[in-house]
């Protein structure tokens, strides 16, 4: 599709600056890879996904596009309509030198028009034309809806009111359809297991992106108060409940009163997700002063390094025991992605020289190991997987991977090697 360069120029991403300065060495490495992956996005990303991965005809955006480049026809689902939207809602502020807001308003239009239903909730899945395919309740399609509109909102808040009125209904409907006894919520109606700490680490992100929109936005107490509850509730639960003693790893699979289920299902670990939920555990920890917050998600960030990262291959593996033993060794795109996130995030906290380039350095290795992924012939694709012994997957390029890579660009371009 032609895009026309944007008439108005778009916020810079929000500087995260460092506490002390890194060595000059760690600096320069991280600036390169930086802008190496930068680069990539601007001249290869951009150029593919607003040609092959906006459906103007249909609506919505592809699923996948094959290895030529051409979409695949698929239904559509909410998580991905939600995180297309929230890349071309943060492209502009990242370089791209084009105007998305027409993109934006197309992607808003599926979601809102096609996806949303009459009871306040989304659909897991549509045809391109709105027929309902998959009509069953997901907390995670609910959690990346309301991340959508959070990003959406927090870039032209007086422009997008509604969105606030359509995810403070859905935050209602959750909590009286849904919600747990305990705290977060149930995934079904009648209650099934196990309960799954991935799609609430996806409703935490969203209410962290919500309360920080309201906040910058200068909305009433009384309208952001029920976000930052939810905040504070998932962010209890994952402390109280998800973080195993004594491994300091958090867990995936639980029953119905947030204990691991038993056997293997309860120490089941995913490095990918214990690099995010570190990265959202700062990000809560630092908004609420809240150092005990702080210091457990230091711990797994420095644990999913230490016992979930192939230093051969230089990624993260895609799951392992609590006791470290490694259960899945081939390594999907989006835990990359995450470690990039939680060492960005972790240079923040560093409290001297060493300990800022020693994160900057856990960076700018997890950059590498991501531009690996991001070779493939077609530019602006990608690989979804590297196996064990180090082969690529040729399986199609999901669209639904965009939003892993850019949030990592994203939480990268925030911090500023300038110290406070």
């Amino acid at each position: 599709m032609p895009v026309q360069p944007s008439s108005a120029s778009s916020p810079a991403p929000r500087a995260n600056h460092l506490i002390a300065p890194p060595d000059a060495a760690s600096r320069q490495r991280f600036e390169a890879a930086r802008q190496a992956f930068r680069g990539w996005f601007v001249a290869q990303a951009m150029p593919l996904w607003t040609t092959a991965g906006v459906d103007l005809a249909q609506g919505g955006f592809a699923e996948k596009l094959d290895a030529q480049g051409r979409p695949l026809d698929e239904p559509r689902r909410t998580r991905v309509v939600a995180r297309q939207l929230y890349v071309w809602s943060v492209a502009e502020p990242l370089g791209w030198p084009h105007d998305t807001s027409g993109v934006v308003a197309h992607g808003l239009d599926f979601l809102l028009h096609r996806l949303l239903q009459a009871d306040g909730t989304f659909a897991s899945s549509v045809t391109p034309q709105g027929q309902v395919v998959n009509a069953t309740f997901d907390l995670y399609e609910q959690a990346f809806a309301l991340f959508a509109m959070a990003t959406v909102y927090r870039r032209k808040p007086q422009a997008h009111a509604d969105l606030l009125d359509v995810s403070t209904r859905l935050l209602t409907v959750l909590r009286q359809g849904w919600g747990h006894p305990v705290a977060g919520f149930e995934e079904s109606r009648p209650r099934t297991l196990p309960l799954r700490a991935n799609p609430h680490m996806h409703l935490f992100e969203a209410t962290l992106q919500w309360a920080e929109a309201l906040r910058d936005s200068q909305a009433p107490n009384v309208v952001q108060a029920p976000w930052w509850a939810l905040a504070d509730e998932l962010a209890g639960l994952a402390l109280q409940h998800m973080v195993q003693a004594p491994s300091g790893l958090l867990t995936e699979l639980f029953d119905g009163d947030w204990r691991p289920m038993p056997g293997d299902d309860g120490r089941l670990v995913e490095p990918g997700h214990q690099f995010e939920w570190g990265w959202l555990l700062i990000r809560w920890g630092l908004l609420r002063e809240r150092p005990d917050a702080l210091a457990a998600a230091q711990h797994m960030v420095a644990l999913a390094e230490a016992k979930g990262v192939d230093a051969q291959r230089g990624v993260a593996i895609n799951a392992m025991d609590t006791d470290g033993a490694w259960r899945d060794a081939h390594a999907k795109l989006w835990p990359q992605t995450e470690r990039i996130k939680a060492w960005a995030t972790m240079a923040s906290l560093g409290s001297d020289t060493s300990a800022v380039s020693r994160s900057l350095d856990h960076c700018s290795a997890a950059m590498s190991g991501l531009m690996g992924y991001l070779a493939r012939p077609l530019p602006g694709a990608w690989y979804e997987s590297l196996d064990a012994q180090g082969g690529w997957s040729p399986e199609p390029v999901r669209a639904s991977s965009l939003y892993h890579i850019v949030c990592a660009l994203e939480t990268a371009c925030a911090l500023s090697l300038t110290p406070a």
